[in-house]
């Protein structure tokens, strides 16, 4: 966990996205039967199925782990208090911070290969997609911020808001999700 404060910010947020080992020891199995890549984020798990991750890791831990907003996920994505304004998670060069369309070949990658942002925080921009607990305004879908593996450099810069949400209950192989908590 990295500490993010200032401007009105006060809690921690994942170093690194949820990988898939770290799903099947708190839930006891796998996210999908696709996934064979332990390092890699977890994906297939809804904005639900995080939920329930969340719930049994306090159990676990003694401890109260969240979704970020998506202010505290964006905040902490710009580097927070240290930020260079860059375009994406620690650089304007996607290609040092991001897997994305044009260098992914077509997959998620294991977390952490690419350079963190200026708060040591990994995959922020690229890789996968990662929930976050606000709503969009226009429906009962839920936000998702940072881009993916298959898309274009634009939808992983750091002030994209994604117009799209997805369904709490929706699953795909792009999707996954960092922990946070309050400080």
């Amino acid at each position: 966990m990295v500490k993010v404060t200032g401007s009105n910010f006060n809690f921690s947020i994942g170093k690194y996205d949820i990988t898939e080992a770290q799903w099947r020891a708190v839930m006891g199995r796998n996210s999908s039967r696709f996934n064979k890549c332990d390092s890699c984020a977890v994906v297939y798990v809804s904005w639900n199925d995080v939920q329930d991750f969340l719930h049994k890791l306090d159990s676990m831990t003694g401890k109260h782990y969240r979704l970020p907003s998506e202010a505290e996920w964006k905040f902490a994505a710009k580097g927070g208090s240290k930020t260079h304004n860059y375009l994406y998670a620690g650089s304007n060069d996607i290609n040092k911070v991001a897997w994305y369309v044009a260098n992914s070949n077509d997959r998620a990658h294991p977390v952490g290969e690419k350079q963190p942002n200026e708060l040591g925080i990994y995959d922020m921009s690229g890789n996968v997609w990662q929930w976050c607990t606000s709503s969009v305004p226009s429906g009962p879908g839920r936000c998702l911020h940072g881009g993916g593996y298959y898309i274009r450099e634009l939808y992983s810069r750091v002030d994209y808001h994604n117009p799209e949400s997805m369904s709490p209950t929706d699953r795909t192989d792009a999707v996954g999700f960092r922990v946070a908590s309050s400080l």
